[in-house]
């Protein structure tokens, strides 16, 4: 596209099964987009939608959005790589001068781009992320969600800030870096605060599905942070080695104090298969944890050397 028919504001949505929700976003987000030709700095746009190898029609749905709006495009994979590749292959179509990044869901609202496009047209931020409020979410999810943002800070030095999700608005310039990251292990939430740049913060509060069910269960949430933190930390690596040392000094203890009580008392507590066998269980926990946060590591490293693609796009327009 050139430069001079170059949209303002590309909108990159990751779809999985959101056929039923489709529809609704994109009457939402087409009233934003022309609601945005009467700006005082008018402002024109486009859709990108990236299908993630859905099972439902998703795609076809994807088709006819395409064929009834010419601003509407879309990207289809030859079957399920992950939201992060989905990210990725919008990001890289996108030919907008400011690229959101949302979900077809509408829990990221739409009514929120001509605000974020008014302050990142001030030229004082290069992305503007949200932080979406916790209200109504599960006291056990919010626990986890909220303790993971703190451990990820610590373990890789990266401010990772409670409640800010994929839903931000990024210059040209902050997308390129973002997208410069060719690593096969993609983890977006690290990504955005590791390529730097400036970024202001709006507040919004979530609200519940409008159609169709969410595609994240604990259990993958969990998967993807583990990811993330293997992804941007090697400091597991040092938690295995210190807990290996500390049982090591922990044993030399324990064996300087069973021969002193030996040769004082003149007969010993300690012995036992119960005991015994519980010092060896520990034991090889500790180790097949150790060796686990080893494992995270190759299959990384295996994943990388390999060079797979991220995704293969089977159908675009």
């Amino acid at each position: 596209m050139a430069q001079e028919n170059r949209p303002t504001v590309s909108l990159v949505v990751p779809c999985y099964n959101e056929e039923p929700m489709l529809p609704l976003f994109y009457k939402e987000a087409a009233r934003v987009l022309d609601s945005m030709a009467s700006l005082p700095e008018p402002a024109t746009g486009e859709i990108i939608l990236v299908d993630d190898g859905s099972k439902d029609n998703t795609c076809k749905v994807m088709r006819e959005l395409s064929a009834a709006d010419s601003r509407v495009h879309y990207i289809s994979f030859s079957r399920n790589f992950g939201k992060e590749a989905g990210m990725l292959a919008g990001l890289r179509e996108a030919q907008g001068e400011y690229i959101v990044l949302l979900d077809a869901d509408l829990q990221h609202p739409p009514a929120m781009i001509p605000e974020m496009l008014a302050d990142i047209r001030t030229g004082e931020y290069d992305c503007i992320g949200t932080l979406r409020t916790r209200k109504g979410d599960a006291p056990l999810r919010t626990f986890f969600a909220r303790n993971f943002y703190k451990v990820m800070s610590k373990l890789t030095n990266i401010e990772m800030i409670d409640g800010a999700g994929d839903f931000r608005m990024m210059t040209r310039q902050y997308v390129e870096a973002c997208i410069s990251l060719n690593e096969r292990n993609r983890f977006s939430k690290g990504i955005f605060p590791w390529v730097g740049f400036k970024t202001k913060w709006i507040k919004f509060e979530n609200v519940e599905r409008a159609a169709g069910i969410t595609k994240w269960s604990f259990w993958g949430l969990f998967l993807y942070s583990l990811d993330g933190i293997t992804a941007f930390s090697s400091k597991l690596l040092a938690v295995a080695s210190i807990l290996g040392f500390l049982f090591f000094l922990g044993s030399i203890g324990l064996i300087i104090f069973i021969i002193i009580h030996r040769l004082i008392v003149g007969t010993s507590n300690f012995e036992g298969w119960a005991s015994l066998i519980c010092v060896v269980l520990f034991c090889s926990g500790i180790q097949l944890l150790a060796t686990g946060i080893l494992g995270q590591y190759l299959a990384k490293a295996y994943t990388e050397v390999k060079q797979r693609p991220h995704y293969i796009i089977k159908e675009q327009k």
